[in-house]
């Protein structure tokens, strides 16, 4: 509703700089981190103790799926459930690998449910609802046959721009995941530009190369 109104208010009438900062305002409290987020970043961080690589990785998905679903206009609620789900998409790796040997996607989308709800049950502060979609996200991240919603595209979209780089895959694998997987257009824009051919070149100097 709110977000709807802002939209007339800013569409609807010239803007003084009074109103701007309205708008601002208005944008920047809705956008801010949510405590509830952060407070499940410590947890996950907690959860994934010493295994800084798994750490980034879900830092980076969170940080995208909560860009793109921003830019593609969610309401707060699914917003809310996206943002949890990618924090706390890959909370079975660590069981997987200590049951089956292996971080396979299809291990993770078995475990990490009922661990996610551990985790969410002690955090507090989410309806069973929340809960019971954030933990079916969880358990069908790797499955792209069964989307079914927004938060569910866009943690899938998320992870892919994620796993596109870290797995190195080739162009090939990028372009066919452009075809097959993405849909939002926000999605689509960043992984044209993330992963655009020829647009940089990182520069070299004496053999070395340069630093981050």
């Amino acid at each position: 509703g709110k977000m709807k109104f802002l939209y007339y208010f800013t569409h609807s009438f010239p803007q003084s700089s009074s109103e701007r900062l309205l708008l601002h305002t208005e944008l920047k409290s809705k956008y801010n981190m949510d405590k509830k987020h952060a407070m499940l970043i410590e947890a996950i961080t907690e959860y994934d103790k010493g295994d800084p690589k798994r750490i980034h990785h879900l830092l980076k998905v969170h940080n995208l799926a909560a860009t793109i679903g921003v830019m593609e206009g969610l309401d707060s609620e699914t917003q809310d459930i996206l943002e949890s789900a990618a924090i706390l998409h890959d909370i079975g790796i660590h069981l997987s690998e200590k049951k089956y040997g292996s971080s396979n996607g299809k291990y993770q989308e078995i475990e990490g449910p009922d661990e996610a709800k551990r985790v969410l049950e002690q955090q507090g502060g989410f309806t069973q609802k929340e809960i019971d979609r954030i933990c079916f996200l969880i358990g069908h991240h790797h499955t792209y046959n069964k989307i079914d919603g927004p938060d569910y595209q866009i943690l899938v979209e998320a992870d892919f721009l994620v796993n596109l780089y870290e797995d190195q895959c080739s162009a090939h694998a990028i372009e066919a995941a452009g075809k097959n997987i993405f849909k939002t257009q926000t999605g689509l824009r960043l992984l044209r530009d993330m992963y655009a051919q020829n647009a940089y070149h990182e520069l070299t100097k004496g053999g070395r190369k340069s630093e981050h």
